[in-house]
């Protein structure tokens, strides 16, 4: 079997342990440690180290076939593993990391399914996608770098082992970009913060740096001002791509309890299921025609995805995201409170889905951008 296959059917013969963790774990606001050291287990956090560095290098397909299966049934570690993926992909492809950091990073991900993202946001500046020069610094003290600041809504936080960081340095001319760091290291700490209403088992934590020391070799992405973005050309277009792809995982996992509950359900004054009501019919047809539309997008994205713009990545993104969130809202509009009790896992799957909203790219810079590039061809 291929290495897809088998994470695949690892996930589906643990997937009702893995839903009852994401449960547990989502009342608890904590990351499901133990979902992670399953997948450690079984090889899944490493799949997308590429195939020279011992990895079974697994293509952006797979990729969203596994954070999708995964999602179904844990949105919030699927998250964690979405990050993991792309900046496997964006370490072994990056232009300016030398090869002795790539093998240094990717090997150690390899041997031990460690942890890596990117911490980008801060309380001052916000996301970074927004523009802005970050407060988080990185100064050349006695010698050695040193890095000083906190990064918010850091998914997977003390699950981590490798931050990618952006910062700008104290220097004049100023440099902006990524450095490497290693987190498990007295001189950082995880600040309990994330306290959001739904996919509440990320971690999203604020991570502190003070005085960090940062080695020379780990300033891979640290460019001019003037020099632009350093990060991996396609990584931005493969986010929007899997994040659209994951939050549609949820919409479906909603839609398969609904169904459920309807042929389930039978009021004593009825004396049938609900489903056999036209108007509930009505309901789950809405709600198939929103994941059907979602399904062509998502088609369209796995066929193309080597030649889509990140512009056209955006709109996949933020189509699929919305049809996503009125699918999981037409559930609960009719469920009444069986809907929106914790005894049952539809008021999560709205939770969490809702939050693909806020998830970088957002609605209002997408659809600027896209009409910007209709009126305005390059």
């Amino acid at each position: 079997m291929s290495p897809l296959s088998d994470a695949l059917l690892s996930l589906q013969d643990h997937a009702q342990s893995i839903r009852k963790r994401a449960a547990q774990y989502d009342q608890l606001g904590e990351i499901a440690q133990p979902t992670l050291d399953f997948l450690r287990h079984e090889g899944i956090l490493s799949l997308a180290v590429p195939q020279e560095y011992g990895g079974a290098g697994i293509d952006f397909q797979d990729m969203t076939r596994i954070i999708a299966s995964l999602a179904e049934n844990d949105p919030s570690t699927a998250l964690i593993v979405a990050m993991q993926y792309l900046h496997c992909f964006s370490i072994a492809t990056s232009p300016s990391w030398p090869e002795a950091l790539k093998e240094e990073v990717l090997s150690d991900i390899k041997a031990h399914g460690s942890l890596v993202n990117a911490l980008r946001v801060e309380p001052e500046l916000g996301t970074p996608s927004r523009g802005g020069i970050p407060a988080t610094r990185l100064s050349h003290v006695n010698g050695q770098w040193v890095l000083s600041g906190r990064k918010i809504f850091s998914t997977g936080s003390s699950a981590l082992r490798w931050g990618l960081v952006w910062c700008a340095t104290d220097e004049n001319p100023q440099r902006v970009g990524q450095v490497l760091v290693r987190l498990d290291q007295e001189a950082i700490a995880v600040q309990k913060s994330w306290h959001h209403l739904g996919m509440r088992a990320t971690g999203s934590d604020t991570i502190v740096f003070n005085d960090a020391p940062v080695p020379e070799r780990y300033l891979a992405n640290i460019v001019s001002t003037e020099e632009g973005n350093p990060e991996t050309p396609g990584l931005f277009v493969w986010h929007a791509l899997i994040l659209a792809h994951l939050y549609n995982a949820i919409a479906r996992s909603a839609r398969q309890w609904f169904t459920s509950f309807l042929q389930k359900r039978v009021p004593s004054g009825l004396g049938r299921p609900l489903a056999t009501l036209p108007r509930f019919q009505t309901i789950v047809g809405e709600i198939d025609g929103l994941l059907l539309s979602n399904t062509a997008l998502l088609n369209h994205a796995q066929t193309h995805y080597e030649a889509i713009t990140l512009t056209e990545a955006s709109q996949i993104k933020r189509l699929v995201t919305e049809q996503a969130i009125s699918a999981v809202q037409r559930a609960i509009e009719v469920s009444g409170n069986p809907g929106l009790s914790q005894d049952n896992p539809l008021e999560r799957h709205y939770r969490d889905v809702l939050c693909g909203r806020i998830h970088s790219p957002q609605a209002d810079t997408v659809l600027e951008k896209a009409g910007f590039n209709a009126l305005f061809p390059s």
